[in-house]
């Protein structure tokens, strides 16, 4: 379905010019072996400050998830948000797909950035990427920040909560990854607390394309 215009396309823009605004830059790192990752990375790196890595869930790109709090976290941090492997800019040639390897990734990432400490939050899925980083890398990663990840949760606890049942993986990459806009809008009611008030189906089309 081809646009003259994309409104997600046109945010994506507005997301990098407000990240350049706060300080940091876009950046490319090849780990070797097919892998490729992006990162948004300070413009220059203050080493009287501790630094924060922001790792996002499942969506379009790391701008979208974290937009919204980089300009409170620059202040007082060396921020760095990664796009994790297989959204926004990062991919990889390689077989592996669990979060252990999105972990080692990034953690790779950052020594390439030489940036040996640091503070991580996770959300979401990002939540599972940060546990894992700092189960693996323990004398690397200090306090850790989980939003909405639950990374404690037992097949126990799901069975006395609302969750979405599925039974094979096809369905689950059906609701996670939507291809048409009623998915996106199963998604939206699994995954919101407060639902967005109308979604169009051009705009969940545009955004299913550009992402």
């Amino acid at each position: 379905m081809t646009r003259c215009f994309s409104f997600i396309a046109a945010q994506n823009s507005w997301y990098r010019c407000s990240f350049k605004r706060a300080g940091l830059k876009s950046s490319t790192t090849d780990l070797g072996d097919g892998t490729i990752m992006h990162c948004w990375i300070p413009k220059k790196h203050n080493p009287s400050k501790p630094t924060l890595l922001l790792i996002h869930g499942f969506g379009a790109n790391a701008m979208w998830q974290f937009n919204g709090v980089i300009p409170h976290f620059t202040p007082k941090f060396n921020v760095y948000v990664p796009d994790l492997l297989f959204f926004g800019e990062s991919y990889t040639t390689r077989a592996e797909r669990s979060e252990s390897f999105q972990a080692q990734c990034v953690m790779s990432l950052m020594e390439a950035q030489n940036v040996t400490r640091m503070d991580v939050f996770g959300l979401s899925y990002g939540g599972f990427v940060a546990y894992s980083m700092a189960a693996q890398f323990t004398e690397r990663v200090g306090r850790v920040g989980l939003g909405c990840a639950g990374v404690c949760l037992e097949e126990k606890d799901a069975e006395s909560m609302e969750v979405l049942k599925v039974t094979t993986v096809e369905e689950v990459v059906s609701v996670l990854l939507p291809q048409t806009p009623e998915k996106a809008r199963e998604l939206v009611r699994w995954s919101f607390y407060k639902r967005p008030p109308r979604m169009p189906s051009w705009f969940l089309w545009d955004f299913i394309e550009v992402s």
